[in-house]
Order: structure tokens, then C-alpha cells, then sequence
């Protein structure tokens, strides 16, 4: 028999939960959305309650003795020894909070569960999941980049997940492209996600669109209403041809394969994992970057630079997560 476990997403919005067997991956998933308003103890007690339903379900056709444990996935700092979670940007009035030990005692009080408990940032997790499940498989050593409302990384080296003395590895999204810039994201100026994060992709579209006499298609796939504009419009306006947002995405391409070449200096990683709900726009968005990062760098280090698609979407995060109790 093989082993079991679950893994968890935890993000602002929703909590994506799933049973996962090691070999073959997701059995089933739930997802709830999170109440953030509730704070750490809130969402404790709505983690402990996906973790039991489906521990439940899970011990129906599974050996309960074959769970190797709770996988958590969380935005922000994460000290995986101690399953400390500091400072979530995307869950407010969050400080320093022992995530792992606060859902493992109530899990022991409240649910009768006594459950190994692994916690880790939802992009290295991510990244463990491609590693392991996905695009990432046939990769030594990789980085994956989610692209969506901000920018994050995980590092994969030798086929074990690199977090760095602190647990902060893999931060791309807080790589400066351009100090001197207007773009400030966190107090910093001139990062990667302040520059091609979700919003800022539509901010520069906006600016081009109204810079340019002819203006642009892309109106009509937002009824001309530019304050609904989306990085998926752009994605639509592109294909058809559209001038504008064809410059657009070639434009953050550009940015993120700079991003890209500084990694490959430092690290020697060749290999690049784009995932998030931004890579949707794949050739628009990976040919520039990979035009950029040979631009950016060495002859001597163009060697095997690819740049893949993750395959795992939005649930690899779950992946992830149970790979962590899979060691």
C-alpha cells in the first residue's frame, strides 16, 4: 500500500484542500474560501475542519495508518523546523503565528486527531509539487515563477527543495530590476512583482493604450471599459493581433526574463517552471523572456536554458503540500 496524505493551499482568498496518494496523486479535493476577518484562530479552526472531513473520507477506503501527515502551504515567511508562519502579506493581521503546532493541538483537542503536521511557503510547496508531479520531473535542479497578483519562487536544486538559511529562498518577486523606478512594491523600489505583477500589467496597458492615436482592440473585450481591463483581455487582444497589447507582453516578458538572467548568473539554474494564472498568456509572455534572458546574459550560459509551463495549475499547491509529509 502506498502512502497517503493531505495537502493544503492556503491562500487570502480560499483554502484548497485534497487527500493525495503518494503514487498517484490527488483522490479528491475540496476548497473553501477563507475567512479572513477571523484572524489566526479563525482560520486554525477552518483548516482543522477541512483536515478531519477529509481525514474522514480518506479513512472510508484508505489505511488511516498509512497517512504520513498534514501538508500546509502558506503565504509568506515560513521557518519550515518549527512550522512558524511570519508576517502573510495576504492575510491581514497576521504577525508571527506557530501555524504548525496551533493546528496540531487542535486538531488533538477538538478533533481527536493526532496527525503529523508539516508547514512551508505555498511557492516552495508549489514547486515541490512540480518537482515531483509535473513539469518539473525530468529537471536536477529548477526554479519555478508563479506569475498572478504578485510574483514567487521556489527553488529546486539537486531534486530537494532549497529554503535557504531563514526560509525565504525563491523570493524572485523581490528581485530589484530597477532601483531608480517609480514602480513601488513593499516600500521597495523597482521589483520584479512591482513591475509585472497583475496589476501593474494593467496599469502599462492603460498608459500604452492612451499613448497611442490609433488606440487599441482591446476595448471590445472589455466593453471599452478600461477599469475591467484584464491581463486575459490583453491575452485575447494579442492573439487576434492587436498592436498594443502585443507590446504590452512583450514588454513583461522583457522584465521577467532579466529576472530570469540574474538567477542564472548567480545560480547556474537553467531551467525555468512558469506557472500562475499570468503564464496563461504562454508564447506572448516565454518567447520575449527567453529572447531577454539570452540577451541578458553570457554566451557561455545559454546552454540548456528552457523555459516549460507548469503542469499542475492551481493544485500544486496541494501536490506540494502532501509531498512535504512524504519526505
Amino acid at each position: 500500500m502506498s502512502r497517503w496524505a493531505i495537502g493544503i493551499d492556503l491562500g487570502g482568498t480560499a483554502i484548497k484542500a485534497a487527500i493525495v496518494d503518494e503514487k498517484s496523486g490527488i483522490i479528491t479535493d475540496r476548497t473553501i474560501p477563507t475567512d479572513t476577518a477571523s484572524g489566526p484562530a479563525g482560520i486554525v479552526v477552518q483548516l482543522a475542519g477541512i483536515i478531519a472531513d477529509l481525514h474522514r473520507v480518506a479513512s472510508l477506503t484508505l489505511d488511516p495508518l498509512d497517512c504520513a501527515g498534514i501538508g500546509l502551504g502558506a503565504p509568506g515567511a515560513v521557518n519550515a523546523e518549527t512550522g512558524t508562519l511570519s508576517y502573510p502579506p495576504n492575510l491581514p493581521g497576521w504577525a508571527v503565528v506557530p501555524l504548525r503546532d496551533n493546528v496540531l493541538h487542535y486538531l488533538q483537542q477538538h478533533k481527536e486527531l493526532s496527525i503529523p503536521v508539516f508547514v512551508d511557503n505555498d511557492a516552495n510547496a508549489a514547486a515541490l509539487g512540480e518537482a515531483l508531479y509535473g513539469a518539473g520531473r525530468e529537471f536536477k535542479d529548477f526554479l519555478l515563477v508563479t506569475l498572478g497578483t504578485g510574483v514567487g519562487g521556489g527553488i529546486i536544486l539537486n531534486r530537494k527543495l532549497y529554503r535557504g538559511s531563514n526560509g525565504t529562498a525563491g523570493e524572485v518577486g523581490f528581485m530589484i530590476i530597477d532601483f531608480e523606478g517609480s514602480s513601488t512594491h513593499a516600500g521597495i523600489k523597482g521589483t520584479l512583482e512591482g513591475l509585472i505583477g497583475k496589476k501593474r500589467i494593467v496599469e502599462l496597458a492603460r498608459l500604452m493604450i492612451e499613448a497611442t492615436p490609433s488606440g487599441s482592440s482591446v476595448g471590445r473585450f472589455c466593453d471599452n471599459d478600461y477599469t475591467k481591463l484584464s491581463p486575459r483581455h490583453l491575452e485575447h487582444a494579442a492573439k487576434e493581433g492587436d498592436a498594443v497589447s502585443l507590446a504590452v507582453w512583450d514588454r513583461i516578458g522583457s522584465i521577467l526574463g532579466v529576472g530570469l538572467a540574474n538567477v542564472v548568473s548567480l545560480m547556474d539554474i537553467r531551467k525555468f517552471v512558469i506557472g500562475g494564472g499570468i503564464s496563461a498568456a504562454g508564447d506572448l509572455i516565454f518567447s520575449p523572456a527567453l529572447d531577454q534572458l539570452k540577451r541578458s546574459t553570457l554566451p557561455s550560459m545559454h546552454d540548456g536554458l528552457e523555459l516549460v509551463p507548469a503542469l499542475l495549475g492551481n493544485k500544486a499547491g496541494m501536490y506540494g503540500a502532501a509531498a512535504l509529509c512524504f519526505g
